[in-house]
């Protein structure tokens, strides 16, 4: 937490997860794996005002919640950080069979482990998407989800990122044409919603996106064929195949090294 005097206490970051975190959503050419995502625009905004800050971003895209553990969690540990991110389980939960309370049992271990090394952690819970076709049907999971990360967080003096509470998440462009993933409305707001609950004051203000369009019905019914054969065939290709979006991406920013504002990341 923020202390007396200092900007932030935070001099290394390390953030876990998958598409959520890697980025996915919001595009932006020259920035490694062609990513930027919340957890970039938070490192960019903690750097400003610390100029020994660095970070690393381990997140893959497609990672289930054991792969996280698996791959991530020793060598974020190994990077020594003072703070450190992680949101994983929302992949197994669009799966049939994830269990919101065995997820839940797994990540009180990994979040136990994390908080043992002395950094702070922040967790996030699920958004309400109740508006979002694609993911409106594991609502009641993320709910039940969303509670155990609660009490998770107060058992282990973890921080909640709270997702579902932001109504602002609701609004159409914050979502990206996948309707998987935010935008960069999304990510920019969610960059926020993390300063805010680390207690950092920042420089971030919300970007107010333009509604969308009202559309007629037929207009609507031409949007989800087209979103269909762009987004979901492929989707439902991998998952049969057994393969993921993530089999051939590596982790982003595997060591943690300075930050600079993405208008000065050179191609």
């Amino acid at each position: 937490m923020q202390h007396p005097g200092m900007e932030h206490p935070y001099s290394r970051y390390v953030a876990l997860g998958d598409s959520f975190t890697e980025g996915v959503g919001d595009e932006e050419p020259g920035v490694p794996n062609g990513v930027r995502g919340w957890a970039d625009r938070v490192a960019e905004e903690l750097a400003r005002t610390r100029p020994d800050f660095a970070y690393a971003n381990l997140a893959i895209r497609g990672r289930l919640l054991q792969q996280i553990v698996d791959e991530q969690l020793e060598p974020a540990i190994a990077l020594e950080p003072d703070l450190i991110t992680i949101s994983a389980g929302g992949n197994d939960l669009i799966r049939p069979g994830g269990d919101p309370d065995e997820l839940a049992a797994r990540i009180d271990t990994v979040i136990g482990r994390l908080r043992a090394t002395g950094a702070d952690v922040v967790l996030f819970n699920g958004p309400d998407i109740a508006m979002t076709p694609v993911l409106r049907g594991i609502r009641g999971k993320v709910g039940i989800y969303n509670a155990n990360l609660h009490g998770i967080a107060a058992k282990h003096g973890a921080i909640i990122a709270d997702m579902w509470s932001a109504r602002q998440l609701q609004q159409p462009r914050m979502w990206a044409p996948d309707r998987l993933h935010f935008s960069p409305y999304g990510h920019h707001a969610i960059a926020i919603l993390v300063l805010d609950a680390l207690g950092v004051r920042h420089e971030l203000t919300p970007m107010e996106p333009v509604p969308l369009p009202a559309r007629s019905w037929q207009r609507v019914k031409l949007d989800d064929i087209a979103w269909a054969r762009e987004h979901l065939a492929p989707w439902v290709v991998r998952r049969l195949r057994g393969q993921s979006s993530g089999d051939m991406i590596q982790p982003k920013r595997p060591t943690a090294g300075p930050v600079l504002p993405v208008e000065h990341v050179e191609d």
